[in-house]
């Protein structure tokens, strides 16, 4: 492999996570062979503990270590780990929360020096009190949660990949005592991601204990970390929230798997992606071939959002923006972009529904753009294929353009649309979609708890490209081949949440939708690529606008190669006014 194919493929680890069933087939060809995985595993974990007690200025022989142990071989990658650190002169004790360990990895331990609380009486560990009663067992996980509360650092071997669904027994109690039950990390959003400075420090093994492995849930207790090792490849946890905000920093030990034939369950931008999505002008242009977008946006009661939208669309690399809706709205948008042209006519993309009143509002009624909008999105309705005139009309649907659908229009929408319809909701309107299309109630705590199924659900429901807002954005959509494609965005800082961003973003994607050309029609493949890459730019240009570092999701650490700790701006607030000031700055950055 020459230098050139390993910069690529060391780029495609850090912003590609693979399910657990893909991991494992990933690592079966180097078991077979031989390869020490589980030692070269805990080798790094131990260093990155020793680092971390280095930079809280403590020495090795003087720290206390909690090794929360399960019986897989995840407890057996911490096992290792704590021997090595046993070894460097730590007191680590090893807190049992299965019947049993790892055979050899134990042994290493012991032999290390380290010690063994067992909390399971039907446990089966050499040399270990076993058999005691229901009350000695209380008492001995009192005793475990107080000797973790009181250690230096926590190192979380409780579960691996291997496990799904909530903790349950001994694990959960553990979990449940020192971290959350299924409560969402609550924590500032800082630049750096850097571990805080309280104690003990929680390290984890492959994955924080209790998360979602493969679709970032947190589905009951689990044990928030500091740093989370994490080992050949990405998890899918370590990107898709809310499991990824429970990840702490992260540090990847590349195992040099061979990734060229395998499919990631999650892509995660970056500036190089997004560039593939901006079309340069050329020398033959005129206005229209760079794109025209078509706004339905505003109303008489928020005309604002119109503002917003329209100004976004024309400093996002488009030739023309064509607006139409209410007389305040039209005055509004030519005060503040006089280039913009009144009424219908050719357009490349749609943009609906910002600051229109949602179908509950008692503005409703008499709103004439929920007029304009429903009578637009009739024509891209996907029939039932029973007969010709069927496919005459899906065919008709599957040539339209390109069209955002955001905010008061998500209500509008007909039930199959084609992948270039794209539903921009947050959290609480993809609650409302859900509880809509599904038949079942859908509360915004589930979303919230569960985003990327929620999103996957509405893709599914509806076929729609879905983009679900958030300080890491998801985009759900296809792969041209009727597969599922996710493509996440951290880039924005969480300054952006603030009235008015979601209408620049949504201009800002109807812009880059209709400088496509053909190309989404040809392809639908590209669809949700560009809508990931207008949620970045997004991102970059609240970025620029508040001067702030801070992102929703930090790329990993590649462990062994050095990095420089960075320390770098909070930040300030900002309105989205100032967003639409940093598009022009973020194209530039990227070109």
């Amino acid at each position: 492999m020459d230098i050139a194919d390993d910069a690529d493929r060391l780029q495609t680890l850090l912003y590609s996570a693979y399910d657990s069933d893909t991991v494992r087939e990933m690592e079966r060809p180097l078991l077979d062979d031989g390869v020490p995985l589980m030692r070269m595993a805990a080798s790094a974990a131990a260093h990155v503990t020793m680092t971390l007690l280095d930079d809280e200025d403590l020495a090795v022989e003087d720290a206390r270590v909690a090794l929360l142990v399960g019986a897989g071989d995840n407890g057996g990658d911490g096992l290792y780990a704590g021997a090595e650190l046993a070894n460097e002169g730590a007191h680590v004790t090893a807190i049992a929360v299965g019947r049993s360990l790892h055979e050899e990895a134990f042994g290493a331990f012991v032999h290390a020096g380290g010690r063994v609380l067992v909390l399971d009486p039907a446990a089966e560990i050499p040399g270990c009190t076993t058999g005691f009663s229901a009350g000695e067992a209380g008492e001995r996980l009192q005793a475990a949660v107080e000797y973790v509360q009181g250690s230096h650092v926590i190192i979380d071997a409780m579960t691996g990949i291997g496990v799904s669904g909530a903790l349950r027994g001994i694990a959960g109690a553990i979990a449940s005592s020192l971290g959350f039950d299924g409560e969402l990390p609550d924590r500032p959003a800082l630049p750096n991601n850097e571990p805080s400075s309280a104690l003990p420090l929680v390290v984890a093994i492959d994955t924080p204990s209790g998360v979602g492995v493969n679709d970032g849930s947190l589905p009951g207790p689990y044990i928030p970390a500091d740093v989370t090792v994490t080992f050949g490849a990405m998890k899918p946890c370590a990107m898709v929230p809310p499991a990824s905000y429970a990840c702490g920093r992260l540090t990847l030990v590349d195992f040099g798997f061979d990734i060229d034939d395998c499919v990631p369950a999650a892509e995660m931008t970056d500036g190089d992606f997004v560039t593939d999505s901006i079309r340069l002008p050329q020398l033959s242009d005129g206005k229209y071939s760079r794109g025209v977008v078509g706004l339905v946006t505003g109303s008489a009661r928020y005309p604002g959002a119109a503002v917003l939208s329209a100004t976004a669309a024309a400093r996002a690399n488009t030739g023309m923006v064509r607006y139409l809706g209410p007389q305040r709205a039209q005055d509004m948008v030519l005060s503040s972009l006089p280039e913009a042209v009144i009424g219908k006519g050719r357009v490349q993309s749609w943009v609906v529904g910002s600051g229109v009143p949602t179908g509950d509002d008692e503005a409703a009624d008499t709103d004439i753009q929920r007029e304009t909008i429903t009578a637009l999105l009739k024509h891209y309705a996907l029939q039932e294929k029973t007969g010709s005139n069927d496919d005459a009309r899906n065919e008709s649907a599957l040539g339209m353009p390109p069209i955002v659908v955001d905010a008061g229009a998500l209500d509008l929408l007909p039930g199959k649309v084609p992948a270039q319809v794209v539903v921009t909701p947050h959290v609480g309107e993809l609650a409302r979609m859900l509880t809509r299309l599904d038949g079942n109630e859908a509360s915004v705590d589930k979303v919230r708890s569960q985003p990327l199924a929620c999103a996957r659900r509405v893709h599914e429901l509806t076929g729609a490209t879905v983009l679900l807002k958030g300080a890491v954005t998801m985009v759900v959509g296809t792969d041209g081949e009727g597969n599922e494609r996710v493509i996440l965005s951290g880039r924005a800082p969480a300054w952006m949440s603030t009235a008015g961003s979601g209408d620049v973003l949504a201009g800002m994607l109807g812009a880059l939708l209709a400088q496509q050309d053909d190309m989404l029609a040809e392809d639908p493949a590209l669809v949700p690529e560009v809508v990931a890459a207008g949620a970045y730019i997004h991102g970059l240009a609240g970025a620029i606008a508040s001067r702030s570092e801070q992102r929703g999701w930090h790329r990993p650490q590649i462990y062994g190669q050095s990095k420089k700790q960075h320390f770098g701006e909070i930040g300030h607030p900002i309105i989205a006014s100032n967003i639409i000031g940093g598009i022009q700055p973020a194209f530039l950055q990227l070109l």
